[in-house]
């Protein structure tokens, strides 16, 4: 059992907010968290189908039973649920409702439209490297290969069952569940286009191109990926800086356990020589530094640039006032030219630039408050 960095901030959440709202990929460890963090809270499961029966029977005499406090999985199955908790949370303000779910556009869909303003919504990723902790010691290309879903690290199950379930589960259930994609082998043609350009700008008609079907599908099926915590863009910065700026995202998985299975990957030694391992290994860094984020309860202030003169920072945080700059590299040493876009970003950026670093996968870690170098495993 893995310590979830998200339970301190579901309590202290708790105390102010009759609703807390958890979102995330499915099997991410949602409801683990939430059984964690609030141990005395009855608990139900909205995808059993008996359950939502007897909760559509009668919404508000089934949730107000419970007097003290109430976790409610996959919570968008049922959209009644969403107008009785309004009306229940201002009679009983010192009752406490959990929501969790696996399809953030179906739950934050009904929390607009009933909960506007009366939920604290949190996200939940799968494991983060701290929360790994010792587990995390073992190579990147092991991590990258496993993931990070609990499942993987938490059971004797290898990570191929894993992330073949979890694609069972999401095409057959999660992806009907929000919209009729129609042809699902198309769509898992797509979900592996989408993987060959991890880390890359996302091109959405060289995609419709290669999997024959229509650009506007293609931009549907992508919001499918990032409603479901799948995917996800990265988009560039571009604001205050006076140059010709691509303005095209890139794509990025959630897990890269995930991507090296539907790119084929089947055992470590492939990924070692796979010609993707430094894309891949990217997505690991970016991803981990979302985490952080999300575990933080805060927004995604992650960006990345590019000019069209072909100068790139991989990622650019963004602090109040000021950006943080990283350039990732999956080699075991440091080679000078890995600084030569930081020195760049710097020059542009000026006073603006809070710090820069180097994350790659060696050991040495030269502090600075620029030309830093990091141990990915210590961002």
């Amino acid at each position: 059992m893995y310590k979830r960095i998200l339970e301190n901030d579901l309590q202290k959440l708790s105390r102010d907010w009759s609703i807390i709202s958890v979102t995330g990929p499915r099997q991410s460890g949602k409801t683990t968290l939430c059984k964690m963090a609030f141990p005395d809270y009855d608990y139900i499961n909205l995808e059993q189908h008996a359950t939502r029966m007897l909760v559509l029977t009668d919404t508000e005499a089934y949730l107000s039973q419970f007097q003290h406090g109430v976790i409610i999985d996959e919570a968008q199955h049922v959209p009644e649920v969403f107008s009785c908790l309004q009306v229940l949370a201002d009679e009983y303000p010192d009752r406490r409702y959990i929501l969790s779910g696996s399809s953030d556009f179906l739950l934050m869909q009904n929390i607009s439209q009933s909960l506007a303003g009366r939920v604290a919504v949190r996200r939940l990723l799968p494991l983060s490297l701290a929360e790994l902790g010792d587990d995390a010691t073992i190579s990147a290309d092991e991590l990258m290969f496993r993931g990070f879903y609990p499942a993987v690290w938490s059971t004797q199950r290898t990570p191929q069952d894993v992330y073949d379930s979890y694609l069972s589960t999401y095409i057959q259930r999660d992806v009907r569940q929000i919209t009729n994609v129609g042809d699902l082998d198309a769509f898992q043609h797509f979900l592996m286009a989408c993987a060959a350009r991890v880390g890359s700008e996302w091109n959405s008609q060289a995609i419709s191109n290669e999997v024959a079907v229509s650009n506007v599908t293609v931009k549907r099926w992508m919001s499918i990926l990032e409603a479901s915590y799948t995917a996800f863009c990265l988009h560039p910065y571009f604001r205050n800086i006076g140059k010709r700026l691509s303005k095209t995202p890139k794509i990025y998985f959630y897990d890269t356990g995930l991507v090296c299975q539907l790119l084929g990957i089947t055992d470590v030694s492939q990924l070692q020589h796979h010609p993707l391992r430094g894309a891949i290994f990217e997505n690991m860094v970016v991803v981990d530094m979302l985490k952080q984020r999300f575990n933080e309860g805060k927004r995604n202030n992650l960006f990345f640039y590019r000019d069209k003169s072909g100068k790139e920072v991989d990622v650019l945080c963004e602090e109040g006032n000021g950006l943080r700059a990283y350039e990732i590299k999956s080699a075991q040493s440091i080679h000078p030219s890995f600084f030569s876009s930081l020195d760049y970003i710097q020059r542009l950026l000026g006073d603006d630039l809070l710090s820069s670093a180097v994350v790659y996968n060696g050991q040495d870690t030269l502090p600075s408050t620029f030309r830093s170098v990091l141990n990915f495993r210590n961002i």
